[in-house]
């Protein structure tokens, strides 16, 4: 039984196919398009997917969209009607947008596939396939479930409980007993101070967790002011300070500013005391950079307890040990990070792809489980699910440039010299095999470093990746030796480790033997094991043989501003926009003239 599921036309637009219910293909529009977050219906991704499973669209038995779009556009339409008269200005714009394509979503399916049958495209509740999407994907059997993020048709935040049959899969069940419904959102809530602070919203909220450890959460009675927050986790905004109800542009209004002050500017510098910048004579600079930091510190501290006292409320209510979360924010990965440790739950699992994009695989995981009542027979154990390139094609492409280059088919031999390159002081960036599902970068499409030079951030930052230079980089280690440089917990061994997706305490006698990835006191981790990814695992298991280290700096794969590398042709533009010193096709080792 072949099922495509598909998410579009808010951000984040992607395809993932199941056949007889396990993932032969993933893929966000964005990396075949090149258009960052693209929206668009994901035509591509589709393509790419039947190609990979080698099937064409009379092969698919069901198609299913990720959020059902009546519902959401009923709350489009009441919330401008109620908001009305200040929401004028924007009421036409969101109706043609809505009158265009997004209320039409199963003529575009039906377009996009002729002749198939109308009755075969089916809509799932946004929110469910969030859950789905972590729970179907999860190796529990029982669990409970939490969703969070900005807003899907009315729900912002769902929490219930799933279980999934590994025999008959009668018993298959997926519920939100519980739900906060808009505007009351901790992701909007987060994307108005992402704004606020000079970032990008649905981009930026990762700049923000950076941001917020050179920050003291000093304001947490200011934010309390716009943010209630209860014992169990349940909350509400006061929408006086707010405008993202009312308006398609604005996310705050003046009381907001008249309350916590002029927003930053954005792309300004941004420095503080404790950044390391050289702040002479920029003194005034500082200190309103560092007000912004503590704001930031402020609301990260916030989000992370109102995750946490719901995740016990959660788990007080259901009395299950296992959890299960996606959705934006799940994303944030110093909340996991907490959750994980501190939370009444043994065990935790998180959909690497938690935002929309996930949404099209937990759409289709639905259908196949729940209501066709299929047995589970699948865990996402990794996350490489994208295209793939021949050692031909790889070729083709090198020569066309008419870099240097050798090829070595004994991956020890390519991981040796690797370690050699990186021991160097060289950055190497690694192209191999499918490119990941999801946000992070886990070692097809990575950029990787010594991360016992605190100056390799700044090199990285400022030659390779043109960005900010307070952005931290995340280090890979091998797992069975995680436990000696991060304080896991209880959460040693556990999922969500491997897809980058939580932020653990560095122990002090680490700080200055891994300083480029030592994010005051914290990194994000990703550990890697040598069935997922035998290459990644042994370049990182060499470096520690040959410095005592087992940990390496790593990053995605791209320049400021694009999406993760897909093809060659993306690496070598890569390559020979930056400084990178060699490029890792595969069995290719390419260095430039």
């Amino acid at each position: 039984m072949n099922i495509l599921g598909i998410s579009a036309y808010y951000h984040d637009s992607a395809a993932a196919l199941l056949v007889d219910g396990e993932l032969v293909a993933a893929a966000q529009e964005e990396r075949f398009s090149r258009i960052k977050f693209d929206h668009r219906f994901p035509t591509m991704s589709v393509e790419f997917c039947l190609k990979e499973a080698g099937i064409q669209q009379k092969d698919l038995d069901y198609i299913v969209f990720y959020e059902k779009p009546l519902p959401k556009f009923q709350r489009i339409l009441l919330t401008h009607l109620h908001t009305f008269p200040k929401s004028w200005r924007h009421f036409r714009e969101a109706m043609l947008a809505w009158f265009g394509n997004k209320l039409w979503v199963k003529g575009d399916i039906l377009a996009q596939f002729p002749d198939y049958p109308e009755d075969k495209v089916l809509f799932v509740d946004h929110h469910i396939s969030h859950a789905a999407s972590a729970a179907f994907c999860s190796p529990f059997e029982e669990m409970a479930v939490l969703t969070l993020d900005g807003v899907g048709e009315w729900t912002t935040t769902g929490m219930g409980i799933a279980k999934g049959d590994w025999s008959t899969g009668q018993t298959n069940m997926l519920e939100l007993t519980e739900e906060i419904r808009f505007p009351h959102s901790l992701g909007l809530l987060y994307s108005v101070f992402t704004a606020w602070l000079g970032f990008k919203v649905n981009s930026g909220e990762y700049k923000v967790m950076g941001m917020a450890p050179y920050g003291t959460p000093k304001y947490m009675d200011k934010l309390a002011r716009v943010f209630k927050l209860h014992n169990d986790g349940s909350f509400s905004l006061d929408m006086d300070y707010f405008s993202f109800h009312e308006s398609l542009t604005d996310a705050y209004n003046a009381r907001f500013i008249n309350f916590f002050g002029p927003a930053r500017e954005p792309e300004s510098p941004f420095f503080t005391a404790s950044t390391g910048d050289d702040i002479r004579g920029r003194e005034k600079e500082a200190a309103a950079n560092q007000y912004y930091a503590d704001i930031a510190a402020s609301l990260q501290l916030m989000v992370e307890e109102a995750i946490l006292k719901m995740a016990n409320h959660l788990q007080a209510k259901t009395g299950l040990k296992k959890l299960v979360m996606a959705g934006g924010v799940a994303l944030n990965s110093v909340a996991n990070g907490r959750v994980m440790r501190e939370s009444n739950f043994d065990e935790v699992y998180i959909q690497p792809n938690a935002g929309d994009a996930g949404g099209a695989l937990g759409a289709a995981l639905y259908a196949y489980h729940v209501l066709l009542k299929k047995p589970r027979k699948y865990v996402m154990k990794h996350s490489y699910y994208g295209q793939q390139f021949s050692l031909a094609q790889e070729k083709a492409a090198i020569e066309k440039t008419g870099l240097p280059h050798e090829q070595l088919d004994e991956t020890e031999k390519i991981a040796e010299r690797c370690v050699d390159a990186i021991l160097k002081g060289q950055v190497i960036a690694l192209f191999q095999g499918r490119f990941e599902w999801g946000p992070r970068a886990l070692g097809n499409r990575s950029i990787m470093a010594d991360p016992r030079k605190a100056e390799m951030q700044e090199v990285v930052n400022t030659k390779i990746k043109f960005r900010e230079a307070f952005r931290p980089f995340a280090p890979v280690v091998t797992e069975e030796r995680s436990g000696e440089y991060f304080d896991l917990g209880k959460a040693v061994n556990q999922y969500p480790q491997r897809f980058m997706l939580m932020v653990a305490p560095i122990p002090e006698d680490k700080h200055k033997e891994i300083p480029a990835v030592c994010h005051n006191g914290t990194g994000r981790l990703q550990t890697v094991d040598k069935e997922s990814n035998p290459l990644y695992y042994e370049i990182v298991k060499q470096f520690g043989e040959a410095t005592g280290t087992p940990v390496l700096m790593n990053t995605s794969l791209n320049l400021r501003g694009e999406p993760l590398v897909t093809s060659p042709e993306n690496a070598f533009f890569t390559f020979g926009e930056s400084d990178l010193d060699l490029l890792v096709l595969d069995k290719f080792l390419v260095r430039k003239k």
